[in-house]
């Protein structure tokens, strides 16, 4: 079964992740791989959410975080990366749609694509887990409900951040859109993702140079129209997501770096204060 994806039932923090993990579609596009690892164990990403109103002004609503964490994993006899991404509310959030978000991807690092999946959900009343395993050779997933049916090289909701980051980007121009599948709830979904060319942009991290890019979902009861977020990524070799930004229908959110660690390469991206 493939679908497009629907965010309507995703919290404000949980959306902007799943769309810096999802932008880098592009990159399957592009057709070569880094010649240098890109990645690698210890590595860590820390977001903070914050929501915009007339009416709230400016509050932070969550954090999120993506870690490969260190040690040895394996699924059989395949050694993987275990990456571990949260996604939890804060403050006036969580009053009325507290999200405790787990996901664990467990990723081969020459298949580039994931072996097993974890989800354990909290978002309101809603609550979901999930145990998928993935068997690229028959081109099927066991999910905990079912058996599906996968395109080559599906990715998961984390695993497709770091599938994409193999891709050198040369390449890519502005104009130039890309899609990608990833499984997500017993089903394949496809996104488009335009890159809109290179700009500097400004964080409590610094300044930094980045590609722009724009994904495009479903208008509904979250997003007002199909183009709503924008995405920065360092313009570097560890493609490191800056930002993302989105209109709502009521307001409009955005997620920033706040943090990183251990990674591959230095932040070339990084501009530095010439008047300090």
């Amino acid at each position: 079964m493939r679908t497009r994806c629907n965010m309507v039932r995703i919290p404000v923090v949980c959306i902007l992740l799943l769309y810096l993990l999802l932008f880098t579609g592009q990159a399957a596009a592009a057709g070569l791989h880094a010649e240098k690892a890109v990645f690698g164990t210890g590595e860590l990403f820390v977001f903070r959410a914050m929501y915009y109103s007339r009416i709230t002004g400016n509050v932070t609503a969550g954090d999120a975080s993506l870690q490969i964490q260190s040690g040895h994993a394996r699924v059989g006899n395949e050694p993987v990366m275990k990456i571990v991404g949260e996604a939890n509310t804060r403050g006036m959030f969580n009053w009325f749609f507290k999200v405790e978000n787990r996901y664990e991807s467990y990723f081969h690092p020459e298949r580039h694509a994931p072996e097993r999946f974890f989800k354990n959900v909290r978002e309101g009343r809603h609550r979901r887990n999930e145990d998928v395993r993935f068997d690229h050779d028959r081109k099927l997933a066991y999910t905990t409900d079912t058996v599906i049916s996968i395109p080559e090289q599906v990715q998961d909701i984390i695993s497709v951040f770091y599938y994409a980051r193999t891709f050198d980007m040369e390449r890519v121009r502005p104009g130039d859109y890309f899609e990608i599948e990833f499984y997500h709830r017993n089903s394949v979904h496809v996104t488009r993702i335009y890159f809109e060319g290179r700009e500097q942009i400004t964080t409590s991290l610094g300044t930094f140079n980045t590609l722009r890019f724009k994904p495009k979902v479903l208008e509904g009861q979250v997003f007002s129209q199909p183009y709503p977020m924008t995405l920065w990524i360092s313009d570097d070799a560890n493609k490191i997501p800056i930002r993302a930004e989105s209109g709502l229908v009521l307001g409009s959110a955005r997620l920033d770096l706040v943090e990183f660690g251990n990674l591959q390469h230095p932040v070339s991206s990084f501009v530095p204060d010439i008047r300090r």
